[in-house]
């Protein structure tokens, strides 16, 4: 029981500031507990922040977090089991806030592209499970307390979470940094532009978003793509977009190593997926059935700016991780075409068998055309890979517990 309680749940937990330094005031102490409710899995995030003078952001203290999957999207025939995954994580809350605290405690939930993806009612369903679970908690229910959060206020939050961590978002500030966020069913970038070009050059006023920081506007470029996801761009390939994850039908790619078969679960269905034996395999001919879920669906930005450093995270991050190119913990810098490099090897081996990571050639293709072909990246252009920064985690949950208390007018 013990080992598959770990095996279930991946445990972090940091603090910034040394004990000692907490004030003794402890009434300057508030909590937040934030669920992300991802495509592939449920994440609990549990903030401590001290607060500072009034007209600044506060300070964060400590971070709580808890993941486990599948997410709530898998349960979508029986969301009874969506209400017992958050009721069994709202346990890590009771642990982390003290007890006196719970009720003045906000407890909010986001689902993304998962629920997103989902027909309107079933996805509903899910959300009234959810809040039931809530209301009978300890902890303060606001309103609005669960949602289906849209794709752009994903990507602002997650830029707003990065600039807050990495210090830039300050009001002596002029530089900031970009996020690029790749998660299962979406892919966002957000970034502050230098020139006006860019904002005017959009196609549609949904790529333009602001908010309010310490008595400035903040007007960013920033897009979310719905289907452009790391697990959802794997059914474009595989030409399963519409299936209904049946047993019969055998979904092939030049993506997958010849000999390889074997079965692919993604939201609730399970695919049988195989290389294509007779077919051709390798870098070229994989691009090709990769570029086919990019173009045309992905807008350039006018400027990608070289001294505009961009955050890259989430399943950025894990495929640099599963292909060797950073470490597991510390994350590190790539080039773009690090990326194109390590996905010609990984598919230059695409007959060897049994494969630790099949999809990797696929994967680290996908990325490579999603921000070459897609974005406009350079592939000289330096991304930051992160996981955390300063122990917290890269996403967008930080940001939305901050506009939930510092109303930042997002629009």
């Amino acid at each position: 029981q013990q080992s598959e309680t770990c095996s279930v749940f991946t445990i972090y937990s940091r603090t910034v500031l040394p004990s000692l330094s907490r004030p003794a005031n402890y009434s300057h102490i508030f909590y937040a507990v934030m669920f992300d409710a991802g495509s592939t899995g449920t994440r609990i995030h549990v903030f401590t922040f001290i607060h500072t003078d009034s007209g600044k952001l506060p300070v964060l203290d400590n971070e709580m977090f808890y993941s486990t999957k599948p997410g709530l999207s898998a349960y979508v025939d029986i969301p009874e089991m969506a209400a017992q995954t958050v009721r069994t994580m709202l346990k890590v809350a009771k642990n982390a806030v003290p007890r006196l605290e719970w009720k003045r405690t906000p407890v909010l939930l986001r689902a993304t592209a998962g629920l997103r993806l989902l027909p309107a009612g079933k996805a509903q369903a899910l959300l009234d499970q959810v809040q039931h679970v809530f209301d009978e908690s300890p902890f303060f229910v606001p309103d609005n307390s669960v949602s289906i959060m849209n794709g752009t206020k994903e990507g602002i939050l997650a830029w707003i979470t990065m600039n807050f961590l990495t210090g830039h978002l300050r009001k002596e500030t002029k530089s900031t940094v970009g996020i690029l966020d790749l998660g299962g069913g979406s892919t966002q970038i957000t970034f502050l532009p230098k020139l006006k070009k860019t904002i005017e050059d959009v196609p549609g006023a949904d790529y333009i978003a602001r908010f309010d920081a310490l008595n400035r506007t903040f007007e960013l470029y920033s897009h979310s793509y719905l289907g452009n996801g790391q697990m959802v761009a794997r059914l474009a390939v595989l030409g399963a977009l519409d299936a209904e994850g049946t047993v019969h039908e055998v979904f092939r790619s030049s993506c997958l190593p010849k000999k390889f078969r074997g079965e692919w679960s993604f939201g609730g269905l399970t695919y049988q997926v195989s290389g294509d034996p007779d077919g051709y395999t390798g870098y070229k001919t994989c691009y090709q059935e990769v570029l086919k879920a990019v173009k045309g669906i992905i807008h350039q930005p006018f400027e990608l700016e070289d001294n505009t450093v961009f955050y890259a995270f989430s399943y950025y991050y894990d495929v640099a991780v599963d292909a060797g190119l950073i470490g597991d913990v510390h994350g590190g810098r790539l080039q773009v075409r690090d990326f194109k490099k390590k996905a010609k090897e990984a598919c230059s081996k695409t007959t060897k068998r049994p494969p630790a990571f099949p999809f990797l050639c696929m994967d680290m293709t996908y990325i490579t055309c999603l921000l070459k072909d897609g974005f406009g990246f350079k592939e000289s252009t330096v991304l930051q890979l992160s996981k955390k920064v300063n122990n917290v985690e890269s996403s967008w949950a930080l940001g939305a517990i901050l506009d939930h208390f510092y109303n930042l007018n997002i629009r």
